[in-house]
């Protein structure tokens, strides 16, 4: 991409004509726009109305497909387990561009809006036969002969110093490609491609060859090859046209279309490089590049690793594979996710019988690789006797793999440290004296972010989970600063232990209790085992739940308050974070003690 053409990316007009989208301000009420399409289909199959009419239904099922097309090309774009030694652009989607693509679906009601006014409009098209062969020749005839050479002049109009800075810069202004980009444009070009899809659909229904096949499979086919261009992931193997020659001026494939967000002075064609190579616009490094990409096996070794686990079945449905745009903001209870409940928990199964440790996601900073990879087994799983041999033998494989591949620090996350499970993880570090590779916990970075969120006032604390490394560095600093500790412990041994390690001075703050009643006057709970409501309810009204516990506990007591899981903020020159437990916008602080973790010297 050249200078110009990139600043132009980052300050482009918004305010040309038909720039913006009629429904803008909607949010996600624009979805009701296909409330007229739903009641007229519904009505129409009631028997009341015009059965003629279930031409609605044709649309709201053709556009769900559509939407569904996307969603499975953007899981495939996001699952770097797979593909991560095929991608194009080795940067991470950020925050930004999830937010700027967030209504990527709007061409979807646009569409569907105009092809409701054109079946108003011709109502042969509403009696269309199931298949009909003619139909499928002279829908590709013109799409290639109209459809293609229009688009390509078009877009290189949308290149030119008037339209580009106000309209086509959004389209470029994405900086990693990604299926949703696709759909990541401004509302005059979307009409445009009214025009350049409806050209082979109605054309052909209007010369009396339409069928509802030609529909379905044209439409569909186009998204499909729309998201081929837009994936970050190179998956049209160059055998095929070595096999194949003439298969390069009929197809492009996601390396090529790449090559014409880095230089946008080349490679304009919708899905056919013949028309580039006709008007001399191919990028030259086209198929060379693409050779490359399509067998490039090196993979960059990440310098940190941090090895987490999933929560529970709702917290995986926002996983970035799953649903982008879920996995950008702060974990909530969906109640439309809830039909999709079963499948995940039989996913969750199949994990559990048969898969591997898998890299999650991935962000940079400070030329640093920081990858999160993925234990299969989900937080309950920790709790079943049976499960812990097993769980170990994931951790393990993990920790063995970083080391073999050269990776400097690998972090165990919440359970994956449990001390019943593996003593913290000093159960691999005995057994294989000889790692390179450094394993942490992270314990004293939790500790420091719990301790902080503690009020400077507070002079007395109910801690459970007292005896864990984490909960024995929460209680040995704060009997410290001379806050008393009520450690909910039923080992005695444990809890002298600890008790022994603070200043003599400072014994006396730690105090051990075996039940919850104990804490019946303390407005300051930290939580680092889980609790039901009945044990929550022996909590003084008003009280505070710190908590650092997986999962977090249920928030039962609507006369309470409670924290969230511990987190910090990242900080600005953070490069490809697209994923959270907790989004922070405006990232601007950073503790010290972060950095050391993160920072490897």
């Amino acid at each position: 991409m050249l200078i110009e053409e990139k600043i132009i990316c980052k300050s482009g007009k918004k305010d040309a004509p038909f720039f913006a989208w009629p429904w803008e301000n909607f949010g996600n009420y624009k979805y009701l726009l296909y409330g007229p399409l739903i009641a007229k289909g519904l009505y129409s199959m009631s028997g009341k109305g015009n059965k003629e009419d279930i031409w609605c239904l044709h649309i709201l099922v053709l556009f769900a497909l559509r939407g569904l097309v996307h969603q499975l090309w953007s899981t495939y774009n996001n699952s770097l387990y797979i593909n991560r030694t095929r991608r194009l652009n080795q940067q991470g989607i950020d925050f930004n561009q999830i937010d700027a693509e967030w209504h990527w679906d709007n061409f979807l009601i646009l569409q569907a809006i105009v092809a409701s006014f054109s079946y108003l409009s011709f109502p042969s098209l509403s009696n269309l036969p199931i298949w009909d062969i003619k139909g499928i020749v002279s829908c590709l005839i013109l799409h290639i002969l109209i459809s293609e050479p229009l688009y390509y002049w078009l877009h290189r109009l949308l290149h030119s110093k008037h339209l580009f800075p106000r309209y086509h810069w959004l389209h470029h202004s994405s900086k990693v490609l990604h299926p949703f980009t696709a759909g990541h444009a401004s509302f005059l070009e979307h009409l445009l491609g009214c025009v350049i899809i409806g050209i082979p659909t109605l054309g052909t229904g209007l010369l009396g060859y339409g069928s509802v096949s030609m529909m379905y499979s044209y439409v569909l086919g186009f998204d499909f090859l729309r998201c081929i261009g837009h994936a970050n992931v190179e998956v049209i193997p160059h055998r095929l046209f070595e096999a194949i020659p003439l298969l390069q001026y009929i197809i492009y494939t996601p390396t090529y279309h790449n090559l014409h967000h880095v230089d946008m002075r080349t490679n304009f064609c919708l899905f056919m490089p013949l028309y580039d190579i006709l008007w001399k616009t191919i990028n030259a490094n086209s198929w060379d590049l693409h050779k490359q990409n399509s067998t490039n096996t090196n993979d960059r070794v990440p310098d940190f690793v941090f090895l987490a686990h999933v929560v529970d079945v709702m917290s995986a449905m926002h996983a970035p594979f799953v649903f982008r745009s879920f996995s950008s903001i702060p974990f909530g209870i969906k109640p439309f996710l809830f039909p999709m409940w079963p499948y995940t928990f039989l996913v969750m199964l199949i994990m559990w019988a048969k898969s591997r440790t898998f890299l999650f996601s991935f962000y940079n900073l400070r030329g640093r690789l920081h990858e999160t990879w993925v234990v299969p087994r989900f937080g309950f799983q920790y709790f079943l006797p049976f499960a812990a041999e097993g769980i170990n033998n994931h951790i393990e494989d993990a920790i063995l793999t970083a080391d073999k591949i050269g990776v400097k620090v690998i972090s165990l996350a919440a359970l994956n440290k449990n001390e019943g499970l593996n003593g913290g993880g000093t159960l691999f570090v005995n057994k294989h004296p000889n790692l390179k590779v450094r394993v942490v916990h992270g314990n004293t970075l939790t500790a420091a972010v719990i301790l902080h969120e503690i009020p400077e006032d507070v002079d007395e604390v109910f801690l459970t989970g007292a005896t864990s490394k984490l909960g024995r560095a929460i209680a040995l600093y704060l009997a410290r600063r001379r806050v008393k500790v009520l450690m909910l412990t039923q080992s005695t041994e444990r809890f002298i232990n600890i008790q022994k390690e603070a200043p003599v001075d400072c014994q006396n703050f730690l105090v051990q209790v075996t039940k919850y009643q104990a804490a019946k006057h303390c407005k300051t709970w930290i939580i680092g085992k889980w609790m039901t409501p009945r044990e929550q309810s022996w909590a003084p009204s008003g009280t505070h739940f710190n908590q650092f516990v997986v999962p977090p506990i249920i928030p039962f007591r609507r006369d309470c308050t409670y924290g969230k899981l511990a987190a910090m903020r990242l900080p600005e020159d953070v490069e490809g974070l697209g994923s959270c437990e907790v989004k922070v916008h405006g990232l601007s602080s950073i503790s010290s003690i972060f950095v050391k973790l993160l920072i490897i010297t």
